[in-house]
């Protein structure tokens, strides 16, 4: 019987921790950020529109102190790991935020660039792993983690809370989240939808979520034949194809067409990224596989 209780502790403990990712970002993303000093102010950053920088797919940061709309964000969600690009011209420098595949015990250099809290702020350890629930009652993984007894940078804890980033600012993954001192994360909207709160009062800021005229549109990701097939074409005026290395190799145009091909014939096998144009001058950017 001990056998059994000692299995079946160990199976739904691996099932919890087994569980599927939830992505971070999603098409649209917003963060209300509240501090406290003779009084309380909530502010608010979001993402808002897509680019192609080094081949690679980045959502644009805008709204309170990202008003440069030169802090870029990424996902790998293979690898569960999230960076910040800062965009400037003398050269982009690209940082790891996060890295959600951490195991309790594991390490990471953390960086929180232009932040309150060190850039460099050392190496931190993740204490503890802990499911609990979100808005939307399923549970989603809250990393709590710890400067090294060797780092001599920080010295307060930090949480990360899959699908959502750090308590404090997204940029801060060591950042601690204090609402009497730099602030707190107190909601977080997926698509205009509530997703993490810790006021009763949490409303989207953003007047009407946008909607992207692309959104629609659907792509065949994976192809063999050569040819990409873009369905639902008709609100795309323009699109470009880049390569891993962010060369333009393709540039169409296109009216009303309920359908495009684009023929990779020509081009060796690999991942390339299409980059769509709508009529009302939004964008976004499409990952494809030529097989």
């Amino acid at each position: 019987m001990q056998n059994l209780l000692f299995f079946l502790s160990i199976f739904f403990t691996f099932s919890c921790f087994s569980q599927d990712y939830k992505p971070l970002l999603d098409n649209f993303n917003e963060w209300q950020f509240t501090y406290c000093y003779t009084g309380c102010l909530t502010d608010m950053y979001r993402t808002d529109g897509d680019t192609l920088v080094d081949g690679k797919a980045y959502k644009i940061l805008d709204g309170y102190h990202y008003i440069s709309r030169t802090f870029l964000l990424r996902e790998e969600v293979e690898s569960r790991k999230v960076y910040l690009n800062l965009a400037a011209a003398s050269g982009n420098t690209e940082y790891l935020l996060y890295d959600f595949s951490l195991n309790v015990g594991d390490s990471i250099d953390i960086k929180n660039p232009i932040t309150p809290f060190p850039a460099d702020g050392g190496f931190y350890k993740v204490d503890s792993i802990v499911p609990r629930p979100l808005v939307d009652g399923n549970e989603y993984r809250h990393f709590y983690l710890s400067p090294t007894p060797s780092n001599p940078i920080s010295s307060t804890p930090a949480v990360w809370i899959e699908g959502v980033g750090s308590l404090s600012l997204i940029n801060a993954p060591g950042g601690f989240p204090n609402i009497n001192g730099v602030g707190i994360l107190t909601c977080f909207f997926k698509n205009g939808e509530l997703f993490f709160s810790k006021r009763e009062d949490c409303e989207s800021m953003i007047l009407g979520t946008p909607q992207n005229a692309l959104n629609d549109v659907i792509v065949t990701t994976n192809f063999k034949d050569g040819n990409c097939r873009i369905y639902n074409a008709e609100k795309i005026s323009s699109l470009e194809v880049f390569d891993l290395n962010g060369r333009k190799l393709i540039a169409l145009k296109s009216a009303n067409q309920e359908e495009i091909t684009v023929d990779f014939s020509k081009f060796p096998t690999g991942t390339y990224f299409i980059l769509a144009h709508s009529t009302n001058f939004e964008k976004k950017v499409f990952k494809v596989l030529h097989k």
